[in-house]
């Protein structure tokens, strides 16, 4: 997969990562929501000011189909369907040659939307759960009826023929609650499940103290490992990269031809990696778990952005040698840390991830990273 004129590989990431998906962009199209989940990294509830509007939104779609990797387009919010102008905007990218998916809380979805969204290439609905009973996910998501409303949704998208996928929020006390959730998911009838730890942005931050420690993850990583092998739909975590090493390691793979053929399938942390995300003013960040300015489409084209920035540079470094602990790690290139929990942890996307058990902290000493300087430099 090549990225249009002047961008060919810039990307570095063609195989499944974190987010699992090959190489796409997501557009977070409104912050306004329906719903005031606590773990929420955008903070959603209102619209913010400044938001792109439908010929900026166009303008986008355009710029983003320049680059000939991406050939789907992720619409998150906040909750899209509050847009007004969400469908003509679907439509104008599946006319652009997108494979569009809609990230939704479903609540809002009855047939007929579910219809519509087929009709303007919506392929895939990736729809937020994070409770196998109403208690449990109504609370997290601040709103009664929400547990309810989303099978509802749920089963008209699958109706539709859309491609469901469910996504999964947990911290550490999920642990023991997971397997009911994945159940339930399959009995929805996803076909993929993403499994997200909580990275402490946005709202999330007030939970911190509830994300994954390195025992935690190492567990979580072991429990969906064994959980594919009876799973009917792909389950994969978010923000858990280490998971691709877990496998490996498992199989006996620390190099050699291997390990070189894993590393051109899995890559870890995708963060500016072939995944970008953009904010609904317009600016462009590696990762919704990596707020980093990489610069805005408002003043520049997103080809300019996406080929010159030096944070998205930084990200791509081939050595994903970040800190010595990835650098000394045999899985870098299949792992690389989560770089929006390092951010999270000590405001350095290249600094150490707090949840990484392929290498503890007291094995290789860690030392300061040549990339901290080009994280403000837009």
């Amino acid at each position: 997969m090549d990225a249009g004129p002047g961008a060919a590989g810039s990307a570095g990431a063609v195989g499944m990562g974190c987010i699992g998906f090959p190489n796409h962009p997501v557009w977070e199209v409104t912050t306004e929501c329906n719903q005031e989940c606590r773990h929420c990294h955008v903070a959603a509830g209102r619209s913010l000011p400044g938001e792109l509007d439908t010929d900026q939104g166009r303008r986008l779609i355009d710029e983003l189909a320049a680059v000939r990797a991406f050939r789907m387009l992720a619409y998150t919010g906040g909750e899209p369907l509050l847009r007004k102008d969400l469908f003509d905007l679907l439509a104008h990218s599946s006319e652009r040659g997108f494979n569009n998916t809609l990230a939704t809380n479903a609540t809002l979805v009855d047939r007929a939307v579910a219809r519509d969204l087929r009709r303007r290439g919506v392929a895939i609905a990736a729809v937020s759960l994070d409770g196998a009973d109403p208690d449990t996910h109504d609370r997290r998501r601040g709103r009664r009826g929400s547990f309810e409303a989303a099978l509802s949704g749920m089963r008209h998208l699958r109706e539709a023929g859309i491609l469901l996928h469910v996504n999964i929020t947990v911290v550490e006390e999920d642990l023991g609650r997971l397997q009911r959730l994945i159940a339930l998911g399959e009995s929805l009838g996803a076909g993929i499940i993403l499994v997200y730890q909580l990275v402490p942005q946005g709202r999330g931050r007030a939970l911190d103290g509830e994300a994954f420690g390195r025992d935690a993850n190492e567990r979580l990583m072991a429990f969906l490992a064994e959980a594919q092998r009876k799973s009917s739909a792909v389950l994969e975590p978010v923000a858990g990269p280490q998971y691709w090493a877990t496998l490996l390691r498992r199989a006996g793979i620390s190099g050699g031809p291997l390990l070189r053929a894993a590393e051109k399938v899995f890559h870890g942390c995708c963060a500016g990696r072939g995944f970008v995300y953009i904010k609904s003013d317009g600016t462009v960040w590696p990762c919704a778990f990596v707020p980093i300015d990489c610069g805005s489409v408002r003043h520049s084209s997103f080809l300019e952005i996406w080929e010159r920035s030096p944070q998205l540079a930084a990200l791509r470094c081939e050595s994903r040698s970040f800190n010595e602990r990835c650098g000394g790690c045999a899985y870098a290139r299949v792992c690389g840390g989560c770089r929006g929990r390092a951010y999270a942890r000590c405001g350095n996307f290249a600094g150490d991830d707090p949840g990484c058990f392929i290498q503890p902290p007291a094995q290789i000493p860690a030392r300061q990273s040549p990339f901290m300087e080009v994280q403000d430099a837009n």
